[in-house]
This record gives structure tokens, C-alpha cells and sequence, in this order.
């Protein structure tokens, strides 16, 4: 119950902050960009618009999604005590755990209602201009959408514990920053860097997947355009596809376990450090 009440608070600063609106706005007008823009010539080539629109927001969600999710992730626990307030809320009979799960689901719920607003909106578009949408297509849809809110839930976790480490919001900020720079961008150059060096000589396929677990964007890219042999297909995917050994709910588990890892740490660090 006060993990719950802690989420209300944290959803209505949320709404006062402006930031379910800036969210979904933001999700909304680049997917809709996305939407008309990618779907364009799929009338010639044969491809179902659906399709389309699930690679280009697949591509869009591993860059937007984490930086929103670190954007209202990294101070909370650092800014509060910063200003004073945590002190004031663990003055109360709260445990601080619940203070840490009742903030996550509040800016999980945030992200979640910004993500399913805004590509729901693109999807409704697509729709209204009489496009086929086929079972399979909507079932890739659905499940984009769900994966992009679990790759959310990823870097709020990944937010707390930073939140938790460090001794300014500065710092967190910075430190944020970084991490989607490297989970992001630089850790699949580096990786592509290493496998076009190596050419296939000493990295076996089981290694490349155990590598690729490593990084939450890249199980989540893996999922959303492998998972679904429509999506597959249309992504240049199906060599990898079938190649792999990570299958979805190996995929999934990975997602989970990346969520929970960070949450976990975080409020162990929580719990020891002082006020």
C-alpha cells in the first residue's frame, strides 16, 4: 500500500512536471513521422505497412525509450535527498524499498502510458488510411509495443542504481548520459569492430549470443525483429533468425533479468547509504 501511494505521488509530480505530455507527444509525432514516411512505397514493393512501421519504431524505441527512462530515472533518489524530501518521506513509517519500488512503478506506469499512447496513435493512423493489418502483423505490433516498456523498465532500473551510487544529481546526469552512449551506440560499433576483425575465426555463434545478452538494446532488437517471421523477413533478419539459439522467452528472460539486477542493487544500495 505504500509502495502504491508513493506511485500516485510520483505519477501526479509527473503530470504537473509536464512530462507524461513532453513523453508522448515526443512518442507520438516521431512515430507518426515514421508511420507515413516508411509506409509510403510498401504499396509497390508488396509489404505490409504494419511491418514497416514495427522496424522503423524498433529502430526509434532503442534511442528514445532509455533516454527518457534515465531522463526522469537519475535523481530519484539522489534529488530527493538533495532536496531534503527523502528524508522528510522516510520520516513516515515507509520502508525504503517500498519507497524505491512505489517510485518505479509510478515513472514505469509514466513510460508506459507515453509508449502505448503514442505508438497507439501511430497504429490508429495507419489504419484510418485503409491499410491491411493482418493478425500477425498485429501480434508483432503488440508485442513491440510490450518490449519497448520492458526495455523501459531496464534503464529505470539501470536509472535507480546510478541514483542510488552517486552523490549529486550532476554526477547522475553525467554518469546517465554515458550509459546510454555506450549500451546504445558504442558497444555495437565495438562489437561489429570485433567481429569484422575476428571474420567468423575464433567467435563461435554461441559467443556472439552471449554477447549480444549483454546489452538490454540489442536483446531487445533481437526480439522485435526476429521473433516474428513477417517482421523478420522485411528486416534483413531471417539469416540471424535462424542462426540463433536466443529464443523469444529466452529473450524476454534476459529483459527481466536485466530489469530486476539493477532494481535489486539499487536498493541495496539504498538501504546502506546514509542520509
Amino acid at each position: 500500500m505504500n509502495a502504491l501511494i508513493i506511485a500516485r505521488k510520483e505519477i501526479h509530480q509527473a503530470v504537473r512536471n509536464r512530462w507524461v505530455l513532453a513523453s508522448t507527444l515526443l512518442l507520438a509525432g516521431l512515430a507518426l513521422s515514421l508511420t507515413f514516411l516508411g509506409s509510403a512505397p510498401t504499396g509497390t514493393v508488396g509489404v505490409r505497412a504494419l511491418d514497416v512501421v514495427i522496424v522503423s519504431l524498433s529502430s526509434l524505441t532503442i534511442f528514445l525509450i532509455p533516454l527518457i527512462a534515465l531522463l526522469i530515472s537519475h535523481d530519484a533518489i539522489v534529488g530527493d535527498m538533495e532536496r531534503g524530501t527523502m528524508l522528510l518521506l522516510l520520516s513516515y513509517p515507509v520502508a525504503r524499498w517500498q519507497v524505491l519500488l512505489g517510485k518505479f512503478i509510478g515513472h514505469l506506469a509514466v513510460l508506459a502510458f507515453a509508449t502505448c499512447l503514442g505508438y497507439g496513435i501511430a497504429a490508429a493512423a495507419l489504419i484510418a488510411t485503409g491499410s491491411r493489418i493482418d493478425s500477425d502483423s498485429l501480434a508483432a505490433f503488440a508485442a513491440m509495443i510490450g518490449s519497448s516498456v520492458q526495455l523501459g523498465a531496464v534503464f529505470v532500473a539501470i536509472g535507480y542504481l546510478v541514483s542510488a551510487l552517486v552523490r549529486d544529481r550532476g554526477t547522475a546526469a553525467g554518469v546517465c548520459i554515458g550509459l546510454w552512449l555506450l549500451l546504445v551506440l558504442i558497444y555495437d560499433m565495438a562489437l561489429l569492430g570485433v567481429l569484422a576483425v575476428d571474420q567468423g575465426r575464433s567467435i563461435s555463434a554461441a559467443a556472439v549470443d552471449a554477447m549480444l545478452l549483454l546489452n538490454p538494446t540489442d536483446v531487445y532488437r533481437l526480439f522485435n525483429l526476429t521473433g516474428f517471421a513477417n517482421v523478420s523477413s522485411f528486416a534483413g533478419m531471417a539469416g540471424l533468425a535462424q542462426s540463433t539459439t536466443l529464443t523469444a522467452k529466452v529473450l524476454l528472460a534476459a529483459l527481466l533479468v536485466w530489469t530486476f539486477v539493477p532494481l535489486g542493487l539499487a536498493a541495496a544500495a539504498f538501504s546502506r547509504r546514509e542520509l
